[in-house]
């Protein structure tokens, strides 16, 4: 039996939740190495070869979605959850669809994250929401939805949106309460 503690890799932009998620998960027994952009998390996924990743949505101006294929390259067998507080149905499938494991949003306990490392299977007994979607959850899903077409080109997303780039800019701040 191996007795090896599991390998995490946490990648955030934000340092006081990169240091607290670490903390929680070496009280779990995990290995845990950290990483706050794109090449450090690359460059520790080369050297780590990590069991399991924990991957932000957003890295300062850059996209986590982004990391995820390089992140499978590198460990095939990762099971990478991305955690985000820009939830959208958007991001959430283009993230599945990429090879990520689990979904999560901020603010996720530990323990149901360590969950999403090995939950194998889709859970359908999932509860179905109750009132019909908000119109302004609708509109920011169809921004997230233009900025991934876009490959996040907020400008080119804001021509494709009718917006001004400032308008766009501004209404990517404003995140709708619920989400």
């Amino acid at each position: 039996m191996n007795s090896e503690p599991a390998t995490c890799l946490v990648v955030d932009d934000d340092a006081a939740l990169r240091a607290v998620l670490a903390g929680a998960l070496r009280r779990r027994g995990y290995e845990v190495a950290v990483a706050a952009d794109a090449a450090s998390a690359l460059a520790s996924a080369e050297q780590l070869r990590p069991a399991f990743v924990i991957l932000d949505l957003r890295l300062g101006d850059d996209s986590g979605l982004q990391l995820v294929t390089p992140l499978l390259d590198i460990v095939p067998t990762a099971r990478i959850v991305v955690l985000t507080g820009y939830a959208s149905i958007a991001t959430a499938v283009e993230a599945i669809k990429l090879g990520a494991a689990h979904y999560l949003t901020k603010p996720a306990e530990t323990d149901e994250i360590v969950a999403a490392f090995t939950r194998a299977a889709p859970d359908p007994a999932t509860a179905l929401a109750r009132e019909p979607t908000p119109l302004q959850q609708l509109e920011w899903e169809h921004i997230q939805k233009t900025l991934i077409a876009c490959d996040g080109n907020i400008s080119d997303a804001a021509r494709k949106l009718g917006l001004h780039r400032r308008t766009l800019q501004r209404k990517l701040q404003k995140r709708p309460s619920g989400l």
